[in-house]
């Protein structure tokens, strides 16, 4: 596949391995590297392993990874990655956190999937930046760097800085970044052959389990949100969520006030929301079987609700999702898995 891009030099990225790093969330980003040259049939970008001293680095699925090269690298980058995972606060040396403030002194692109913001932020290069952690590092996070913008979105973007989250996270990241620098039809390319729904946008959101964001020590609080959660379609009157936890309408309204910053009606319809998402987003149900299935009393309620939260109605979401899926599948720019017969 010709194009524009075959002027260009390719990216070269160094991925940094800390000790038990996350094997997951490292795949997931190079994947998307590996896959943006072969189905470009061009080499747009080059990427190379790296660790202290250039010995193999241990994950945290205990799987032992062949580096290429120690840092400071005798390799130039256009962006490095920190790729962090179990014990970040343990499992790394002041010696990354000097080349990682090198790196920013060359006004280089920097990231970090999984925890390694942690190291970005350690290293001084994040003051008043935006980054994402793993969910679970969150509440750690912001407390250790209050002049840092840490969000629980799934990755972000911010003055020559991309971090993300653990898991399949890194992925969403880099096909963000290839479409970015190569245009939507190679990353849509790239998220079929991965058998991918969708690409997340960097507006999604982690799923961040209400326990982790308030503790043990709000059980009323808890119990409340688990019998929400267990009933979407027939949603409990305010009062009767009250009486099932033995507090009273206005102690329950408190609770939720206190600690999640918002009513728990308004808790509910967010749920229900999120859920009409998933549904609209994931599966063929028309939009009236979706209001029924998410509570709603009748479909134009439910449609001003999605507006009002969303940005814009259910139908208009859909069809452009329908959009742009016609449009990955009529281009002939990208050949089909089928006719470029490539095995993943």
């Amino acid at each position: 596949m010709g194009s524009v891009s075959s002027l260009r030099q390719p990216v070269r990225i160094g991925f940094y391995l800390c000790n038990r790093f996350t094997m997951i969330a490292m795949a997931s980003a190079i994947e998307v590297l590996r896959m943006a040259n072969q189905l470009s049939g061009e080499t747009l970008y080059k990427w190379w392993t790296l660790s202290d001293d250039g010995n193999p680095v241990t994950a945290s699925d205990n799987i032992t990874i062949t580096t290429d090269d120690k840092i400071p690298s005798q390799h130039e980058f256009d962006i490095v990655i920190i790729c962090g995972g179990i014990d970040i606060q343990q499992n790394y040396s002041p010696k990354v956190l000097s080349w990682i403030a090198q790196q920013d002194r060359k006004n280089k692109t920097i990231g970090a999937i999984c925890t390694g913001s942690y190291l970005l932020a350690k290293s001084g290069v994040m003051h008043q930046k935006s980054c994402s952690i793993h969910w679970e590092n969150l509440a750690g996070f912001q407390e250790a760097f209050p002049t840092i913008r840490v969000s629980n979105k799934l990755f972000s973007f911010c003055e020559k800085r991309m971090t993300s989250a653990g898991g399949t996270a890194p992925m969403d990241m880099m096909l963000t970044m290839v479409s970015q620098e190569h245009g939507g039809r190679l990353s849509a390319a790239i998220s079929e052959m991965f058998m991918c729904e969708r690409v997340r946008s960097s507006e999604d959101v982690q799923k961040v389990p209400l326990r982790n964001l308030i503790g043990t020590s709000q059980p009323k609080l808890l119990e409340t949100v688990s019998l929400m959660e267990a009933n979407l379609e027939e949603p409990f009157a305010i009062d009767e969520l009250a009486s099932l936890v033995q507090l009273s309408r206005r102690q329950l309204e408190r609770l939720f006030q206190k600690h999640i910053q918002c009513s728990p009606s308004r808790y509910y319809l967010h749920l229900r929301l999120t859920r009409a998402r998933q549904l609209l987003t994931q599966t063929n149900l028309s939009v009236i079987e979706i209001s029924i299935a998410c509570g709603f009393v009748s479909t134009p309620h439910f449609s001003k609700c999605y507006r009002d939260y969303f940005g814009l109605p259910p139908r208009e979401e859909r069809q452009g999702l329908k959009q742009a899926a016609t449009a990955n599948a009529t281009t002939d720019l990208i050949p089909s898995a089928n006719d470029a017969q490539i095995a993943i």
